[in-house]
């Protein structure tokens, strides 16, 4: 599956290098560890590290009423926890919802939490049979996680318990576990999630010798419910200690590059030509949660994208060979991405990070998703990121055979845009979405490997004509444009997502908002992260295209986005899809 880090992502660098050398290609890269930005190229790769998606538990503490509960059956750190520890009185704060439906709120005014550990109902309120009062289905926006962890921190609270309400119909019941729960945001203070016996254990003993003493957690969460209660301050004696240290583990991983030296006068100008080899490994992150747990080849997304380079480099290093002397060519980098799943990871820290300055690359060219050609038709995107982009090209276009669709988008969940972003000219290459997109599916009995060779064909060729032309590519902003998409749906919205979820959480990033769109009318920005769909949540890029799929233009839906902590709700009206790649 190539998720970085796994030993399937260290076979396919190994694969992807072997055949750089093979082609007889230079190192792109210092050593790693190389004390200068000049030193030598003499290595295939550039080491990078991702935040991990597991998290690694340094503290996990916590004592109420002279007893130790224990970690993994008592209660759990959540992933998101501040790192510290506190031992004062708990005030039960119901859902923790500062403004729900219907004026319903768990707070009295400005109500502070100073000194108090707040314990807080996840989701929010229900009805007797355990389902949403605010939602026909599943649950609403409000009962997102962030803004309640948000809002509690801001009242001074200075710690946090978490507890899964009983008998909900839709509800988790047990403790999650401590990676499952990096809900995003960043917190000072300590958090931890209690079992439902647990809770009630520490409510009964919390409330001793008041009324409340009694009382269930289905009690509790039933006065809850009806906003009976709000804020309930307990027994200052009672305290809880608690004591948390989690961090993030880190990921190494590495892009994997090599160079085609060029002649002449124009050696000392550079063509980019490059793919993503990994891919979503076993469906944890960027795919359906139905699908979690089983192998995801990538074959089309994008086995073919890589297959499609080194081929590439192996033809043109040929090509090149057979320069007549005094021919100008410019050099070429090919260039093998990590964790373009993760948001474009891999190919970000190279522009951060570059071995050639900006201005010395003439253009970039992505492959990815270059395996399922269908009726000879492909789809070219970045035509309008260099003045006369299209004329330039459409010799070798006409020259293909193929129907191509121009889009001059510079900008996409692909790693041209990083590219774009940093001010230069690039292609992007795309045969098209299809049904076993970032599914278990996508497997290399699907992939059409005579169409790929029509693909690598037209690309060699304008690789070839960009080389040797005399004239550099002037840059241009295509942010007019509309964007490039990956999913065939009736309408689009018109943003830009990152390909994979918000640290820690579910949800889609918003990385870039096309102008004249739906999302552009409703306000949408770049840095958005989109939380719920018309009261669905969306746990990624897969649940908001099944959301586009479901809507005809003209449908209004509500969409809640979470914006610098605050939670932002907007209503686009959806627009005809053009059948580009993204949201």
């Amino acid at each position: 599956g190539r998720a970085p880090g796994s030993a399937g992502m260290e076979r396919a660098a190994d694969y992807v290098e072997f055949w750089y050398r093979h082609a007889g290609l230079d190192p792109a890269f210092p050593e790693p560890g190389a004390a200068s930005h000049d030193a030598p190229w003499t290595s295939y790769r550039q080491p990078m590290e991702l935040p991990g998606r597991g998290v690694d538990i340094k503290m996990a503490e916590a004592t109420f009423g002279g007893g130790q509960l224990e970690p993994g059956r008592d209660f759990i750190v959540l992933g998101c926890s501040g790192k510290g520890a506190v031992e004062a009185p708990i005030t039960f704060v119901g859902y923790g919802i500062a403004e729900g439906q219907d004026g319903y709120t768990s707070f009295d005014g400005d109500e502070r939490l100073d000194g108090r550990i707040a314990m807080l109902l996840r989701y929010e309120p229900m009805n007797e049979e355990g389902q949403s009062l605010w939602s026909d289905r599943r649950f609403s926006q409000f009962a997102a996680i962030l803004p309640k962890l948000q809002e509690l921190a801001k009242r001074g609270a200075v710690g946090v318990v978490l507890v899964n309400p009983p008998d909900s119909k839709f509800g988790r019941r047990g403790l999650d576990t401590t990676e499952g729960t990096q809900f995003g945001g960043s917190f000072d203070i300590p958090m931890i999630q209690v079992s439902q016996e647990t809770a009630e254990s520490m409510l009964h003993e919390a409330s001793r010798g008041s009324g409340a003493a009694d009382k269930s957690l289905l009690d509790w969460r039933r006065l809850a419910d009806t906003a009976a209660v709000k804020t309930v301050k307990l027994a200052d004696g009672a305290k809880l200690r608690m004591g948390a240290d989690v961090s993030p583990q880190v990921t190494h991983t590495e892009n994997i590059g090599a160079v085609l030296r060029g002649s002449g006068l124009l050696k000392d100008q550079w063509i980019v030509i490059g793919g993503h080899y990994d891919h979503v490994g076993f469906g944890y992150f960027g795919t359906d949660p139905r699908n979690r747990g089983q192998l995801h080849p990538g074959a089309d997304d994008n086995a073919s994208g890589t297959a499609a380079v080194l081929v590439l480099a192996d033809r043109l290093a040929k090509e090149y060979k057979a320069t007549p002397e005094g021919e100008s060519r410019r050099s070429i980098l090919f260039l093998s991405f990590t964790a373009e799943e993760s948001g474009l990871e891999g190919s970000r820290h190279f522009v951060k990070n570059p071995t050639i300055p900006a201005e010395d690359i003439d253009l970039m060219i992505n492959l990815d998703m270059v395996g399922r050609l269908r009726n000879d038709t492909l789809s070219l995107g970045g035509i309008g990121t260099a003045a006369d982009f299209q004329a330039i090209l459409q010799p070798e276009i006409d020259a293909s055979g193929l129907t191509v669709a121009l889009d001059p988008s510079g900008r996409g969940p692909s790693d041209h845009s990083s590219f774009y972003g940093a001010g230069m000219p690039v292609l992007f290459a795309f045969t098209g979405m299809h049904a076993e997109y970032h599914s278990p599916r996508d497997t290399a009995d699907t992939v059409n490997p005579a169409g790929a060779a029509k693909v690598i064909r037209l690309i060699e060729d304008i690789a070839l004509a960009t080389a040797a032309a005399p004239q550099r590519l002037v840059f241009q902003s295509s942010d007019s444009g509309p964007g490039t998409d990956r999913g065939y749906a009736p309408v689009r919205l018109g943003i830009t997502p990152g390909m994979g979820a918000p640290e820690g959480g579910a949800g889609v990033v918003v990385e870039a908002v096309s102008e004249g769109t739906s999302a552009a009318e409703a306000g949408v920005q770049a840095g958005d992260v989109l939380i719920s769909w018309n009261g669905e949540e969306l746990t990624g890029t897969g649940s908001l295209m099944e959301n586009l799929r479901k809507h005809k233009p003209g449908d209004i839906v509500q969409l809640v986005l979470l914006r610098n902590g605050q939670r932002v709700v907007v209503t686009p009206t959806l627009k005809e899809s053009t059948g580009r790649r993204g949201g």
